[in-house]
């Protein structure tokens, strides 16, 4: 049996889906689960029951700190190794990531990986298209961001969830690779133009700055890890694609704009869509 982790997220959500297309005998496991899935809470080792698990799809379990993170993950990984999980497919970050604010527990967990002595496959996955439609700021004269000139190479998660399922439903094949799953590179600027409206970078300070001070609910990790995807993004370090994707998914990899476009304009302002001053 697959087991794949944070089912109740999106991410992991539609690996399950893919999964059962493809007729694969799947569940999810989360800290709430619903029909169809089992309670796995990463901070409740009693609950990590990974009996009958053949292979564990590990969706990272993020938004915490670095320390939480890892801990959690090394208790899923303990619990996989005491099971007799045969093999873990582990979404991670692409490695031109490594500038990120949120690097280190996706490559600390990759050393949990190896040293654990299972069997692996790591899926290094590029920024989601719908990340980058919703890190764009609407005004009163069209969009704004951080991002200046530079470019993502961005993947749709869909995507992403499929390839995770080719790879958890014949996981001996892929067995000891790392695959950089990135897409094809667009910029702010493309997002602009597709919805009609014009682009105006402002400056990293100014971001961090509405990051702090105007933007409710961020916990206090999190203006840091997105200050780290602007800078990242502006300065060039994301904007190379790859062919993992392509080749896993046995397809071209969907145009990640037509996505980013979506989500940017379902965040548009009313009076922004209606044309009203």
């Amino acid at each position: 049996m697959i087991l794949v982790t944070g089912a109740n997220g999106n991410l992991g959500a539609a690996t399950l889906a893919a999964l059962r297309a493809r007729g694969a005998a799947a569940t999810g496991g989360s800290r709430t689960p619903g029909d169809g899935t089992r309670r796995l809470d990463f901070d409740d080792r009693a609950s990590l029951d990974l009996t009958g698990v053949s292979t564990l799809v590990l969706v990272s379990a993020g938004y915490a700190e670095d320390d939480q993170v890892v801990a959690r993950h090394t208790a899923v990984l303990d619990a996989a190794v005491r099971d007799g999980v045969r093999h873990v497919v582990y979404t991670s970050l692409t490695g031109a990531g490594d500038h990120l604010g949120f690097a280190l527990a996706h490559r600390a967990t990759e050393r949990l990986l190896h040293a654990s002595g299972l069997p692996y496959t790591v899926l290094r996955n590029g920024l989601y298209a719908e990340l980058f439609g919703a890190l764009l700021t609407w005004a009163d004269d069209g969009v704004e961001s951080a991002f200046g000139d530079g470019a993502l190479a961005a993947v749709t998660r869909a995507d992403l969830a499929e390839a995770a399922a080719v790879v958890a439903a014949d996981p001996e094949r892929h067995a000891g690779r790392v695959y950089d799953l990135v897409g094809t590179p667009v910029t702010a600027a493309d997002v602009a133009g597709e919805l009609g409206v014009a682009h105006r970078t402002i400056g990293l300070g100014e971001y961090r700055r509405r990051l702090l001070e105007e933007t409710p609910g961020l916990l206090p990790f999190q203006p840091p890890m997105m200050a780290s995807i602007a800078t990242a993004v502006r300065h060039g370090f994301l904007g190379d694609g790859g062919p993992d994707l392509a080749a896993l998914l046995g397809r071209p990899a969907s145009h990640p704009l037509a996505t980013a476009v979506a989500v940017a304009t379902a965040a548009r302002p009313i009076r922004a869509r209606s044309g009203q001053p």
